[in-house]
């Protein structure tokens, strides 16, 4: 080694020290939870294991307890773990913890318009509009449940055609599920083999798997980074810009065929209140805000139902004795003549359960979307400043052994009781809490209810796979939870 190289040493040592030196004062002055270490430039980026930043997160879990801090790059974030800490901060402490955080990804796409990662005035309108305007529309109401029956047949008719031949069930349960909301959104629903249709859901497709991947992962904590290095992690953007203009083109066609006074579906009601609102200098009624609404609306109603169906079929294949539970069940309160409602569901207390531990056991999205303080707050002992970043790892919650007996198997005694009626338990929050609650959860819950007993009622689920308890296992893809690719057969009761 030559004299250069022995000089270089001692500096990196230095610089080392001085790093972790001023991470020590930092963390002490900001009195900040415990984490790792981190490193210049890259944070603890190390610490996560590539494309596993949700296994990564749960054995920092064990480490450090319930509250841990990570950095992603120089930024500090605060990950929450546990049942106990995600409910005080969430519900107990709803203000301070009610403003999203940033996830660069969508930031970059969306630029904070919109209803799901917007913050301030914008997400206070686009939420007041947005909830009135569903309820308008029948969300959680008899309309509304009128136009999921009215699907439900069309998918049934689908599963008919097959003739039990074996085949995966994604793509005819995602039609199934868009169709409710492209009835909302723009008033109509497509037929299952119309090519604009399929494009749209096939850029969803693409856009989740790229969000999804090590490279998108990497975007998040790294933007600054990522956005110079070349790469598919940039797709995303192309495709979000793809599904926009499909919005827009939707828009015009509203634009043109407008009854200010008979709004036919939300972009009409958004375009009326668009021309109400005119004159006012401090409105969010614009085309950006109405174009970013829709496209959350879209995705986040689509893709968790449809993926949560995918569970809840591949669950029922490998437990057939849950199966002929519920068909027990349905046959007991429904019976063959007519269509499942949901004034059944009381009636139906296992069904319920099993819908439950779907969503639990599922755990579509473990790490929920991130927070972020709205004021210098103190929590649990530590001193979060305004605006800091907070990760409420909602896998834990789901995973949490003190509120679930076995919270790593599928078991619908966990929404049980001793007398084998529906019991509720709040540490299911598959659809979050607090003020950043998903505000489409009864919607959610209605299609769930209603697509699962509908094709329980007209079907027996087979296969010729006999899939273990390790294939139902739900698997980490990203930041999303995928079952396994599988097909089955529908066949007719």
């Amino acid at each position: 080694m030559d004299l250069a190289g022995l000089g270089i040493l001692p500096l990196i040592l230095i610089s080392c020290i001085f790093i972790f030196s001023l991470w020590n004062m930092i963390s002490t002055k900001q009195k900040l939870p415990p984490g790792p270490i981190p490193l210049p430039l890259i944070g603890n980026l190390l610490q996560i294991m590539r494309g596993e930043m949700v296994a990564s997160l749960m054995k920092m879990w064990e480490q450090y307890g319930s509250i841990f801090t990570l950095y992603f790059g120089p930024k500090p974030v605060i990950v929450l773990c546990g049942y106990q800490t995600v409910k005080e901060a969430l519900v107990d402490h709803a203000e301070e913890f009610g403003a999203r955080g940033n996830l660069p990804v969508m930031d970059m796409c969306i630029q904070g318009y919109g209803l799901g990662f917007a913050n301030g005035e914008i997400w206070k309108q686009m939420r007041t509009f947005t909830l009135k305007t569903l309820k308008n529309f029948g969300m959680g109401k008899k309309s509304i449940e009128e136009k999921i029956q009215e699907e439900t047949q069309f998918m049934l008719d689908e599963m008919r055609k097959l003739k039990e031949k074996p085949i995966d069930p994604t793509m005819i349960l995602m039609k199934a599920v868009s169709n409710i909301l492209c009835s909302i959104l723009f008033g109509n629903r497509f037929e299952y083999n119309e090519k604009p249709f399929n494009k749209l859901l096939n850029i969803l497709e693409e856009t989740l798997h790229h969000l999804s991947n090590t490279l998108g992962q990497l975007y998040n904590i790294l933007p600054k980074l990522m956005n110079c290095i070349p790469g598919p992690h940039k797709k995303i953007f192309s495709l979000t810009d793809e599904l926009l203009a499909v919005i827009e083109e939707n828009v015009k066609v509203h634009q043109d065929t407008l009854d200010q006074n008979a709004p036919r579906d939300f972009i009409d009601c958004f375009l009326i209140k668009m021309q109400q609102e005119k004159q006012n200098p401090n409105t969010e009624f614009n085309m950006k805000n109405l174009l970013a609404t829709a496209h959350s609306l879209f995705i986040g109603g689509t893709e968790t139902i449809s993926t949560t169906l995918r569970h809840g079929l591949l669950i029922l294949l490998t437990y057939p004795e849950i199966q002929a539970k519920l068909h027990d069940e349905i046959d007991r309160v429904i019976g063959q003549n007519r269509l499942p409602n949901m004034d059944d569901k009381i009636n139906m207390p296992y069904m319920a359960a099993v819908i439950h531990e779907i969503q639990r056991f599922a755990d579509i999205t473990p790490m929920s979307v991130p927070h972020s303080v709205t004021k210098d707050t103190h929590f649990k002992g530590y001193y979060l400043c305004k605006g800091t970043t907070i990760y409420t790892l909602l896998c834990t919650v789901l995973r949490d052994p003190s509120q679930f007996s076995t919270p790593y198997k599928f078991n619908p005694n966990h929404f049980l009781d001793e007398n084998g009626m529906f019991k509720k338990n709040e540490a299911s929050m598959v659809f979050s809490a607090g003020k950043r609650s998903c505000l489409g959860e009864s919607l959610a819950r209605m299609e769930l209810f209603l697509f699962l007993t509908s094709i329980l009622q007209n079907f027996t689920l087979t296969s010729k796979i006999q899939y273990t308890e390790s294939d139902v296992t739900p698997k980490m893809t990203g930041i999303f939870k995928f079952p396994i690719n599988y097909q089955l057969s529908f066949v007719p009761r």
